[in-house]
């Protein structure tokens, strides 16, 4: 009995496991049933697409950067394609023996080695990096042949941005680079849309037009899918969506006119903005010196950095958007309207100008200590007269000159359409409380306002914003703001879209006024200051000369360039407009530490206007005159202006893209190599 009951035991307990085993088998083969059709079902399209991307890869477009064109069609800014060399560090084990070995039989030079160092520091390792750029047809071939041998290293035919005419305009133009870390940080709060759309974009504009219109400049994005090899390497193209062209922007500016501004400065210092009062376009928007900046396409090199940055000249600093300067005597006719304006002088009111203006314990004087005699407001412009403008200043106050004077653009930004604009200042009472920390500093003294009359004391402009005034002066209060942009260029449908200047309230000026003031303007080409600039003029002109102090001197000291160092010697300014009564062109000019304005300013007002309105060029002879500060005689023979050829004419693009790929064969390129940016 005990042997059976043993048995059976046995027996329940076996078929316990058995039941234990068959119901593990049938829970592992149930959650094996559920895993299948968890992967085959419920994330069977995931899963698809993941295995999908495993054989393919979505490369993205960049699209061809708009262009920027003259107001006459010239091409200031423009692309073309080239091959160059890129390393993804990333895949790279040893860095330097690759770039070593490549140099074997690739010409990579110091400069290159030291930017592709740069470009590691400013990028992920991920990143397919330059180590040379627009390699040759021959130099091409030279790797293919040798490509197994470096993974990690490819060609990739990219797109370069060429500025054709190289200094001229480079200020408004401004120039691109390569996206830095702060940028991509910045990008990222970008909408997802918007960031997509930079999907391989390595390059952006960093200052000028460049920057200001990169969203018209950019285009869309196109994508392309590529079939893999195990490698990464592309085997077939399947489907692409293009990229969209950025579009085209056309400028107001008459480059012609730009480049004999440019040229007339010479080596010297400057900045000259031209407007049309009836629009706000602007005509020309010089600032010398001017830099290359094809030298920013590839990322300049440290050597030339340094001379720009370091430079006593400032070659990077944009004077006609960013320098500010005292207006000197040319702020006279704005203060002879105010005073018209508000009561405080009639036209006809005398005063006698003795060479000195006495307040408290302090004597200010003329420039050159000669009196005029008796002078009236129109004689007041017409002669320059200091003292007129002494006591003017001291019966308007600070305020009233600020309440005046704000309206017509001192003081404050144009909002013209490019960005990094400064303020200028026209100083009040409320202005120094704020700008000064210490209470007797806050404290506005009576004698600080007189020489504000004279455009001199806390007075600091741009010539954006004196051009801007002078337009609105000569207009009898018309507003604009002014534009550098006219019109935007759909690349592929041909499209154009007017970008009109927006017109602001008029001011309300007394036509009597106005023409009181714009006579007299008249009168300093005709028996003035600025009488022999513009001896013989066949057209009628009206402009005012500004000498403006770069330094102070003190009260007993005279003034003697000549024993002064070259940086610390008076400006040289000049605004004006022609033809009168109804000017298309009014315009500022100043040539930094170059002295009087009828020596060196004046002179290129005239050769402006000559060219606007008679379409000639100044002769060889009279240019090298005007870059020398001599030309204060009467103008010489001129020349046709559709005679003289542009800067740069003759070579539109680098010589480099001569042997690099054309358009046609750029987009017959493999996806892997077409995967490029912009430059």
């Amino acid at each position: 009995m005990a042997e059976l009951k043993n048995l059976q035991d046995e027996l329940d307990r076996f078929r316990l496991r058995l039941l234990a085993a068959a119901l593990f088998v049938l829970i592992g083969f149930g959650l094996l049933a559920a895993r299948l059709s968890y992967l085959q079902v419920t994330r069977y399209e995931d899963l698809a697409e993941q295995a999908e991307a495993n054989r393919t890869a979505v490369l993205p477009i960049v699209p061809n950067r708009g262009q920027i064109v003259g107001r006459n069609g010239e091409v200031l800014a423009t692309n073309y394609s080239a091959y160059t060399l890129e390393i993804m560090p990333s895949k790279v084990d040893d860095l330097e023996g690759t770039i070593n070995a490549l140099a074997e039989f690739i010409d990579i030079s110091a400069r290159d080695r030291r930017r592709f160092k740069r470009l590691m520091d400013e990028s992920k390792s991920f990143e397919s990096l330059p180590i040379r750029t627009k390699l040759s047809d021959e130099e091409v071939a030279r790797f293919m042949a040798r490509r197994f041998r470096f993974a990690g290293v490819d060609v990739k035919a990219r797109l370069f941005r060429s500025y054709p005419l190289g200094e001229t305009g480079s200020h408004l133009l401004g120039y691109i680079g390569r996206i830095n870390q702060a940028e991509k940080k910045l990008m990222d709060d970008w909408p997802d849309e918007q960031l997509a759309n930079y999907k391989g974009t390595e390059y952006i504009g960093k200052l000028g037009l460049e920057q200001s219109y990169e969203a018209e400049l950019h285009g869309q994005t196109g994508f392309e899918r590529v079939e893999t090899s195990a490698g990464g390497r592309a085997l077939r193209r399947l489907n692409s969506h293009a990229p969209t062209p950025g579009n085209t922007l056309r400028l107001s500016i008459d480059v012609r006119l730009q480049a004999l501004v440019e040229d007339m400065f010479g080596d010297r210092r400057g900045a000259l903005v031209a407007i049309d009062p009836r629009s706000g376009e602007v005509l020309a928007f010089v600032s010398k010196p001017t830099f290359d900046p094809n030298l920013f396409v590839d990322g300049i090199d440290y050597d030339s950095w340094r001379e720009l940055n370091e430079s006593i000249d400032k070659p990077l600093l944009n004077r006609a958007l960013r320098g500010t300067y005292p207006p000197g005597s040319t702020f006279k006719p704005f203060m002879a309207l105010a005073a018209l304006n508000t009561g405080k002088r009639a036209a006809s009111t005398v005063i006698q100008d003795n060479a000195t203006f006495a307040f408290g314990n302090h004597v200010f004087r003329s420039h050159g200590d000669k009196g005029l005699g008796p002078v009236d407001m129109y004689r007041s412009i017409v002669k320059s007269s200091n003292v007129y403008y002494y006591s003017l200043a001291n019966e308007m106050g600070v305020d009233l000159m600020h309440e005046q004077l704000s309206p017509l653009g001192f003081g404050r930004r144009t909002e013209i359409d490019v960005e990094g604009e400064v303020t200028g200042l026209l100083p009040s009472t409320e202005w120094k409380r704020r700008y000064y920390k210490r209470p007797e500093q806050q404290k506005w003294y009576a004698g600080e306002t007189i020489s504000l009359g004279i455009g001199q004391g806390y007075n600091a402009f741009t010539m954006l914003q004196l051009a801007s005034a002078t337009a609105t002066l000569v207009s009898g209060g018309q507003r604009f703001r002014p534009r550098l942009v006219s019109e935007i260029v759909d690349i592929e449908t041909g499209e154009k879209r007017r970008l009109a200047s927006d017109a602001l309230e008029p001011l309300p000026y007394k036509p009597e006024h106005i023409e009181l003031v714009v006579r007299a303007l008249h009168g300093v080409t005709q028996e003035g200051t600025s009488v022999r600039s513009f001896a013989n003029a066949p057209y009628k002109s009206g402009g005012k000369t500004g000498t403006a102090q770069a330094v102070g001197i003190k009260a007993n000291q005279k003034y003697e360039a000549a024993k002064m160092e070259e940086h610390k010697r008076d400006h040289s300014l000049y605004i004006a407009a022609a033809p009168l009564p109804n000017p298309s062109v009014a315009l500022a000019v100043v040539v930094e530490n170059a002295g009087f304005g009828s020596e060196a300013a004046a002179p290129i007002a005239r050769r402006v206007f000559d060219y606007l309105l008679l379409g000639l060029y100044p002769s060889e002879e009279d240019m090298a005159a005007t870059r020398l500060g001599k030309s204060g005689a009467p103008i010489g023979a001129q020349r046709r202006a559709v005679d003289v050829p542009l800067p740069g004419q003759a070579a539109t693009l680098p010589a480099e893209a001569e042997a690099a790929p054309g358009p046609e064969r750029v987009a017959a390129m493999p996806a892997r190599v077409v995967d490029g940016a912009n430059r």
